[in-house]
């Protein structure tokens, strides 16, 4: 599921109501657990919701994983629905010859400040919350090709919540949002644009990217999402001043990626300095909403 459901049970208050799950993307157990419920609960925060409550979803493949493991699975998740002040009420577990895990999540939104994907309007800026590059580091390091210190801060930034910069989002009067995940940037930003009936224009060198991932990607250590997510937005893309190994990055599938945020001009340097307060996230203005058909990403070097 790409995007989370906005429900109005009553008058003057909205819920959001999403499920997500992954397979591993690293090692450590308790590392796996906490970046799948950062990753589900990012959807609820995409829509400048607040998670409330979640249901853990996990398939394992019966005693090939220990029920040890599973337990540090669990409790990896647990610890991260904790700081979203998220409690995990429950659960459902089934055999599957993949091991998997994820959160179906119900959170609180006001629906009247809702980011949704189709309040987007020609003259929005773009701004990033999270660097690109998880899924070639994750390539990179089932190839050997990864350094531990680099794995390291591939994790630290897959760990960490959306929260702050949903909060300062609405702080800064955005008006849509989409988290960076399976689809990659280009990928959900023609979603946004399409949605909202506009074009966008991305800079490639403003886009922040972990430090190692451009090197990987033009060494070819890429994930086939990431190069299926190319040819997917390639009929709507027009590229000039990039190589195909900045495209890659730009497409690159994340796993638990961060906030594309479309605020109004005038307010984007009030959002990209509350990013910089929060100090938990980047806080970059990658590019524009233009008018143009619906969709059309146009991306350009420096």
């Amino acid at each position: 599921m790409e995007d989370a459901a906005l429900l109005r049970p009553q008058e003057g208050g909205g819920l959001v109501f999403t499920v997500d799950f992954i397979t591993p993307i690293v090692d450590e157990p308790e590392d796996f657990g906490a970046i799948a419920a950062a990753n589900s609960l990012s959807d609820v925060y995409a829509m400048g919701g607040e998670p409330q409550v979640a249901l853990a979803i996990c398939g394992s493949p019966g005693e090939k994983v220990p029920l040890e493991l599973l337990g540090r699975i669990f409790r990896g998740a647990r610890d991260q629905a904790a700081l979203a002040g998220c409690a995990i009420v429950g659960g459902h577990t089934v055999v599957d010859p993949e091991l998997k895990y994820g959160l179906c999540v119900l959170g609180s939104v006001d629906p009247e400040r809702a980011l949704t994907q189709d309040r987007a309007r020609a003259g929005d800026r773009l701004v990033l919350s999270k660097p690109l590059g998880t899924g070639i580091a994750a390539q990179a390091a089932r190839a050997g090709g990864l350094e531990p210190e680099e794995l390291a801060v591939a994790i630290a930034w897959m760990r960490r919540l959306n929260r702050e910069a949903s909060r300062a989002a609405l702080a800064c009067g955005a008006r849509a949002a989409t988290d960076v995940t399976g689809f990659g940037l280009l990928g959900h930003l023609h979603h946004l644009a399409r949605a909202s009936g506009v074009a966008a224009r991305v800079v490639a060198d403003r886009v922040p990217v972990l430090p190692f991932a451009r090197a990987h990607a033009g060494a070819g250590r890429v994930p086939g999402g990431t190069r299926r997510n190319l040819a997917y937005v390639e009929p709507h893309l027009t590229a000039r001043g990039v190589d195909e190994a900045d495209l890659l990055v730009l497409a690159d599938a994340q796993t638990s990626g961060g906030l594309l945020i479309a605020v109004p001009a005038d307010r984007t340097a009030a959002l990209v300095a509350e990013l910089e307060r929060t100090e938990a996230a980047v806080a970059a203005e990658v590019g524009e909403l233009v008018p143009g058909a619906p969709g059309a990403i146009e991306v350009i070097g420096g």
